[in-house]
């Protein structure tokens, strides 16, 4: 049952096959057997996933509901869940309880869905492997020695295990695209603005964007339905009308332009993940798609450009958490600087400290220009290349990451190494544009993603492009071998 589609549970539901509560114990009875080993949840919401589970099993008796009601999913933990504890994976919001729902789980709890939890992170989503949580770094259901990407790795390490049938990410500058490739699932970064970042606690605020992770593109489609829209509530949230994302998932490829950018495919990407692409990419050929080779000549700026822009908008951010209002206060403080020192010390981890520190140099007097100015400057660059790309192409497609999932503790000493890992999925964000990642084969054992990028609010044409892609490959229905017979 854990592997089957969104829409294959929606019909065993409405015909009775099974009931909510039934499909929802057997997760809950899957994360207590399987996830001591994993560490993919946080918190793990058993009451409250049963409610809901029954309320939803009452609206499918009534002949009510959407594809989503029943369906038991998990959040990761940066989105706001009235009720329910929302760390952020750190130690600073280890006894946060919102009082309000974020818009993005709003929606999917309106559209029927139950949450089994809340998934574990990168402390407030700064990293690449999944390593820097307060809580434990998540393990690989693949190789549990492997890191499975971050900061979105415990949403994607569920997935894979068959621990949630669908989950929410975040993607800030890969976050969504990396944990999929490594874990070998579906995750959709949307354009910036198409899903509400109300409730959604801030990263870096012109960066992140909320978006679906599952098995196929298909289940990301159901889940990016009750996630997309306008939100008068997020200020940087679009108007753009809502496609129907699944309408045309089924739509032939003939005439699809692909572009293939150089910069993509050149020193430090493993060869065995450059061959599983172009294969991947001959399939596209094989499904009526036309295959040229572009240029984005600032890719390479990405990385310095990145490492300014979002640890500047992080110290901003992270100054509401000063041990006041709400999240981790240090003991017996001599004073409100004492208090302010001690709690942020003890509270943030030292990847957030670092990035911290950072950004404040960057926005300090005599630096605003040379730094933080300069490296926006850059990201206008990058976006024209994307736009002067996408006017030949339909879609843009490469490589997720340079290589597949490393070892758990081989780059924590060496932050550089960690950061180029995130290589050909941070421009995608200082752009803005949707990007997904799409399972395209096997590496030294690993899972290998496939990156396709779109136009802005293409989200619909990039999920079509993957979803035809996987009715021509099985990729996406690979299952770990820890995950079976559970």
């Amino acid at each position: 049952m854990f592997e089957q589609s969104i829409s294959t549970l929606a019909q065993k539901l409405r015909n009775k096959d099974i009931s909510s509560v039934e499909l929802t114990r057997l997760f809950l009875a899957r994360i207590a057997k399987l996830d001591p080993q994993l560490n993919s949840y946080i918190t793990v919401s058993e009451q409250r996933a049963l409610e809901q589970a029954a309320a939803a099993d009452a609206l499918i008796q009534n002949g009510q509901g959407t594809s989503l009601t029943g369906i038991p999913i998990a959040h990761k933990d940066l989105f706001c869940t009235e009720g329910t504890l929302t760390t952020c994976g750190s130690k600073m919001l280890n006894n946060f309880i919102p009082p309000y729902e974020s818009t993005v789980t709003s929606r999917i709890q309106q559209a029927g869905a139950v949450m089994l939890g809340k998934t574990n992170m990168d402390e407030f989503a700064m990293g690449s492997s999944n390593e820097n949580s307060f809580y434990g770094a998540v393990k690989n259901p693949w190789n549990l020695d492997m890191v499975p990407g971050g900061s979105s790795g415990g949403s994607a390490a569920a997935i894979a295990a068959g621990l949630a049938v669908a989950a929410t990410g975040t993607d800030t500058g890969g976050s969504i695209r990396q944990p999929a490739s490594f874990c070998g699932i579906t995750g959709l970064k949307p354009t910036y603005g198409r899903v509400s970042r109300f409730g959604m606690i801030a990263y870096a605020s012109s960066l992140d964007q909320g978006g679906p992770m599952a098995k196929s593109a298909e289940d990301c489609a159901h889940l990016m339905q009750a996630m997309a829209g306008f939100d008068e509530k997020d200020s940087t949230s679009a108007e753009t009308p809502v496609e129907d994302y699944l309408a045309n998932l089924n739509a032939p490829l003939t005439g699809l332009k692909i572009g293939l950018p150089k910069e993509y495919f050149g020193e430090g990407l493993d060869p065995q993940v450059a061959d599983i692409i172009m294969a991947a990419v001959k399939e596209f050929e094989k499904l009526g798609a036309t295959v040229k080779e572009i240029s984005l000549p600032n890719l390479q700026l990405s990385i310095p450009s990145y490492y300014v822009i979002a640890p500047s908008e992080a110290s901003s951010n992270l100054s509401r958490f000063d041990g006041v209002r709400f999240g981790h206060r240090c003991d017996d403080p001599k004073d409100l600087l004492d208090m302010y020192k001690r709690s942020r010390a003890e509270g943030f981890g030292s990847e957030v400290q670092k990035r911290i520190m950072v950004g404040t140099y960057a926005l300090s007097e005599g630096y605003y220009d040379a730094y933080y100015l300069k490296a926006q400057k850059i990201r206008r660059l990058i976006k024209e290349d994307f736009v002067k790309a996408l006017n030949e192409v339909d879609v843009i497609m490469g490589p997720v990451a340079p290589t597949t999932a490393f070892g758990l503790g081989s780059k924590t000493s060496d932050p550089v190494a960690m950061y180029l890992e995130d290589i050909y999925t941070l421009s995608v964000n200082l752009a803005g544009i949707p990007a997904m990642s799409v399972p395209a084969g096997f590496a030294n054992g690993m899972p290998v993603g496939l990156q396709v990028m779109g136009n802005y609010f293409a989200e619909a044409k990039l999920l079509n492009v993957a979803h035809q892609y996987q009715q021509h490959t099985d990729w996406h229905l690979q299952t770990p071998t820890m995950a079976k017979g559970a």
